[in-house]
């Protein structure tokens, strides 16, 4: 059944029938769908004050707009739903297989997080006997990192998983996704600090997860520590220690001293033993979740990933993310090569095409082939769902307006692993500026800054931001005799700081008036060739020649956008007279003029935005 035309394009009616696309699927995609010409519903959708072409990425508000006018329930598949989908495709599934005989015990994997600088890195430094923080910019933790950690428990040796999640707010993504492939959460807790915004943040996504916590409240040797004041302020969100009564054990220590780490992962262990079923299949294919990815000058991809079920091997068929290849070596956290990895185990994989993102699932495969398959969809998916981001709405009325002036700042990202440059996207796409100032990400990617990427930014007019990366040979060479904005950092505050102000740079000056002074009029002259001059006495300010003024009669403006054109005290012309002294004002040719008025004068200044 056909629908009322719509511009004289007839559709398929619905009648609420579901159709399901992908997230960035085009109009062709939903004309297939639904029996009808992509040609009309790009003509419905103009007709609704949406311009889009067939083949262009749609958002799903947009899509769901065009599914009610023409009676069709259109529902976007999420990522996760339309991954599973494809993986039926190829018969496979994500998750637990075969019978409980095959599992056995795992180690717990353990998240650590907190507050920025209440010392995550310097306890995990400690418990690893390394050395993680002269390595991080500033002290802060950019990226993810992974390691296991052998204890004793009861004369048995046991093994703990770590992950060491970034405390900076912008992270709040990665520090989620940490918190999803997690066990137990630690949250570490500074007793000379106290609880703070991210902690509370921290303890939300933990909580969220539906995950044991235990709280490490570190330094404990610092002048001023109040370690009972921290178990107080937790009990308001929750958290009560075992000693009050509750069921969440609390541990004092101090990475400086060493004070109180045996005890860390003595309760870790207790908690995991009490709380949870510890067990994997070892025997089903491997599977597992992408911790972080980097490009190694040696190596190449180079992904850290976490083994949750089956036991990786070398020689496997692995397709991570929009990633595949076949796994040349395995490497653990000291770069000692392995040959398999059994659950909870973070290693290093090198042999992959190209970097995957933190926080993508991994499986291995029977063969490369199904790999390739499965990578190259889930990068067509991808590349849709971000295009379809990307595309700003603009309304009909708007169009005329934004084809004028087009004020958009590009940017690329390159950063040294996936993490991180998908974090820093993340907080500069949350920067808020202004309606008609937009920023866009047209590139990201992990390695040095090509001369690839420095074409893309001559073709575009991109500012490129390398991130812990500098730019390559031809590149630098290129980006200086082109004039391209290459910004090198190593904080994210600072990246974060300068888009900001250069995002605001390109706004419009905002302007305010500011009073300079105001005269009353005590007699009025007229001056041939001149006309009537205001014989006045300064009341406030300072009255300016040149200055803009406006004449005020009793409380009433009676003339707006006049200039002070000749100013003289006697027979002198002066450029400004102060208050209390007398003065003749000419306004040009404004002559209406009586006494008692005010003339106040004022100039326009560029206001400074928030």
């Amino acid at each position: 059944m056909a629908a009322p035309s719509m511009g004289g394009v007839s559709l398929p009616r619905g009648n609420g029938q579901t159709v399901r696309l992908p997230r960035g699927a085009s109009l062709t995609d939903l004309a297939e769908k639904i029996g009808a010409q992509p040609a009309a519903l790009v003509t419905a959708l103009f007709h609704l004050g949406e311009m889009v072409t067939a083949t262009q990425s749609v958002n799903d508000e947009t899509l769901q707009l065009l599914g009610a006018e023409i009676d069709w329930d259109i529902q976007v598949v999420s990522p996760e739903d339309e991954d599973r989908e494809l993986l039926e495709t190829f018969d496979l599934t994500f998750g637990d297989e075969g019978d409980e005989e095959d599992w056995e015990a795992r180690p717990p994997v353990v998240t650590v997080m907190g507050h920025v600088d209440h010392g995550k890195t310097k306890l995990l430094d400690a418990l690893r006997h390394t050395n993680v923080v002269s390595r991080e910019a500033g002290g802060i933790t950019q990226h993810i990192g992974a390691y296991q950690i052998v204890t004793e428990l009861e004369h048995n040796e046991r093994p703990i998983t770590f992950i060491d999640t970034p405390g900076h707010e912008s992270f709040t993504a990665m520090r989620a996704r940490g918190a999803k492939v997690t066990d137990i959460v630690v949250l570490v807790v500074a007793a000379d600090d106290g609880v703070m915004p991210q902690t509370v943040e921290a303890l939300n996504h933990a909580q969220a997860a539906d995950v044991p916590i235990v709280v490490a409240v570190n330094k404990i040797d610092k002048e001023g520590a109040n370690p009972a004041k921290i178990r107080q302020q937790l009990t308001e969100y929750g958290l009560v220690a075992e000693e009050y009564g509750g069921d969440t054990m609390f541990v004092d220590v101090s990475a400086t001293t060493r004070q109180g780490l045996d005890e860390l992962l003595t309760a870790i262990l207790l908690t995991a033993d009490a709380s949870l079923d510890l067990r994997a299949n070892t025997e089903q294919d491997p599977q597992g979740v992408v911790i972080e990815g980097k490009l190694d000058k040696g190596r190449g991809p180079v992904a850290t990933v976490l083994v949750q079920r089956g036991t990786l091997r070398q020689g496997d068929s692995i397709v991570a993310g929009d990633a595949y290849g076949r796994v040349r070596s395995l490497l653990d956290e000291h770069g000692n090569k392995l040959k398999e990895a059994l659950p909870a185990r973070p290693v290093q994989v090198v042999g992959l095409t190209s970097v995957p993102r933190a926080g993508d699932t991994f499986l291995v495969v029977e063969e490369d082939r199904v790999a390739r398959q499965i990578a190259d969809r889930r990068q067509a998916r991808i590349r849709n769902a971000q295009n379809a981001s990307m595309r700003k709405r603009i309304s009909l009325e708007d169009l005329d307006a934004a084809l004028k002036e087009n004020r958009q700042l590009n940017l690329i990202i390159k950063g040294d692993n996936s993490g991180t440059v998908e974090a820093l996207e993340e907080a500069l796409m949350k920067i808020e500026v202004s309606d008609d100032i937009s920023l866009r990400v047209i590139h990201r990617g992990v390695g040095g800054i090509t001369k690839s990427d420095i074409d893309l930014a001559l073709a575009d007019d991109v500012i490129v931001l390398g991130f812990n990366v500098r730019a390559e040979g031809q590149a630098t060479e290129l980006a200086n005799r082109e004039g391209v904005d290459v910004r090198y950092y190593s904080v994210i505050y600072q990246a974060i700081e300068e888009i900001e102000a250069a995002l605001k740079g390109m706004l419009k000056p905002e302007y305010e008036e500011v009073a300079l002074g105001s005269a009353e009029v005590r007699e009025v002259f007229r001056v041939p060739r001149i006309g009537n001059v205001a014989g006045s006495i300064v009341r406030s300010g300072t009255i300016t020649r040149n200055s803009k003024a406006r004449l005020v009669r009793d409380g009433v403006v009676v003339a707006d956008n006049l200039t002070v054109e000749s100013l003289r005290r006697f027979k002198d012309d002066v450029t400004e007279v102060r208050e209390g002294y007398e003065c003749g004002i000419g306004l040009g040719s404004f002559n209406d003029i009586k006494v008692e008025d005010v003339i106040e004068t004022f100039e326009m200044r560029e206001k400074p935005r928030a």
